[in-house]
């Protein structure tokens, strides 16, 4: 292909090409280097002369408040319909979604609720302070019952549950543990014994008043009948002042005016406590009234007597203090004729008590 010809001024001339591709190489400093150049500034803008800005409605811009609320209620639905398919999910694979078996349960009765004064209540403080009382001896082990009295470990059972024993007593708590035990003093004419066990952390009974009873009032019997620690059964004050005869062929005979109790008691109960309706101890369970015949088992008929704990206490006390008990007793004497002043009366201590006649014989428990 040919060159094609110079089509810029000839040297030395002024011509100009009439081609239009060099129409403007006389304002073009870059295509003429003759051509003259000058630098523009560009003029300051008045004040109130400015344009009107105008925003880009595609550049992206700060976020309102409608904004800033919307997101976390869109992640809170998010958030609770994957919790919800998950439960469901759940609820699924664990059989929450089978037969529904019973209806809905309603609010519990009163009797139901378990209020401190109720009988579930006075059972769930009294429970603690009851002891099952074992003693070895020469033919097997006897078992009884007892009660916490103090919080150094002072027991209170019946006598005749230690009787015949060698001396060595074991307790067992209400929660299943168990402590050797010392024998600090017995009271058979009384039936009232007094052990000791080694162990912090007991918890006494509360005592009530047994002179304040009437009949009628509502009692619960607890213990450790054939056997069954923890056993409580329920009942009313049958009668008061009951003159009781208890005791075992050879052994001593007892009188005491007993509270009477239509209360479960039965053969391992002895020693146990009888509480009031305030989960106060009241009395001592002692014996039964049975309709066997001699020296066969007896068995709970709905009669049962037991200790006034206002003796049973003094007894107590003076067990710790002196290592037995003592008591008053009314001595008399009748003379022939003629003997006068001889056949006065008077009081005189005595560690026996005053045979009285008592109507039936109870068996102890």
């Amino acid at each position: 292909m040919a060159a094609a010809p110079y089509a810029g001024p000839t040297p030395g001339g002024s011509g100009v090409d009439p081609s239009p591709w060099w129409s403007d190489a006389l304002a073009d400093p870059w295509r003429d280097p003759a051509a003259p150049a000058a630098v523009v500034v560009p003029a300051v803008v008045a004040a109130g002369t400015e344009p009107e800005p105008v925003t880009d409605p595609d550049a992206p811009g700060r976020p309102t408040m409608r904004h800033l609320l919307l997101i976390p209620v869109i992640t809170a639905l998010l958030a609770g319909t994957l919790g919800g398919a998950l439960g469901y999910a759940f609820a699924v694979r664990g059989g929450a979604g089978a037969t529904v078996l019973g209806a809905e349960a309603a609010q519990a009765p009163a009797l139901a609720q378990r209020k401190p004064e109720s009988l579930a209540g006075v059972a769930e403080r009294v429970l603690p302070s009851v002891v099952t009382v074992r003693v070895s001896s020469l033919g097997g082990t006897s078992e009884g019952s007892g009660f916490i009295a103090s919080a150094d470990g002072h027991v209170i059972t019946n006598d005749h549950v230690l009787a015949g024993g060698s001396g060595n007593a074991s307790v067992t708590f209400n929660d299943g543990s168990t402590a050797p035990a010392t024998v600090v003093g017995q009271d058979p004419e009384s039936d009232i014994a007094v052990i000791k066990v080694s162990r912090t952390g007991l918890r006494p009974v509360e005592f009530g008043n047994s002179d304040a009873l009437a009949v009628g009032d509502p009692v619960l019997a607890v213990g450790s009948p054939l056997s069954l620690a923890n056993t409580v059964t329920a009942g009313i004050v049958s009668a008061l002042d009951r003159t009781m005869q208890a005791g075992e062929p050879g052994g001593p005979v007892r009188y005491y005016a007993a509270i009477q109790t239509d209360a479960a008691v039965n053969h391992g109960n002895s020693g146990g406590p009888l509480v009031d309706g305030a989960g106060r101890v009241v009395g001592v369970n002692s014996t039964i009234k049975s309709l066997v015949a001699e020296g066969q088992e007896a068995g709970n008929i709905g009669l049962a007597f037991a200790i006034p704990i206002n003796q049973a206490k003094r007894v107590t006390q003076d067990i710790i203090g002196t290592g037995k008990a003592r008591r008053t007793v009314i001595g008399a004497q009748v003379g022939g004729p003629g003997a006068g002043a001889a056949a006065a009366s008077g009081w005189r201590r005595s560690s026996r008590p005053g045979r009285r006649p008592a109507p039936g014989c109870g068996s102890a428990t």
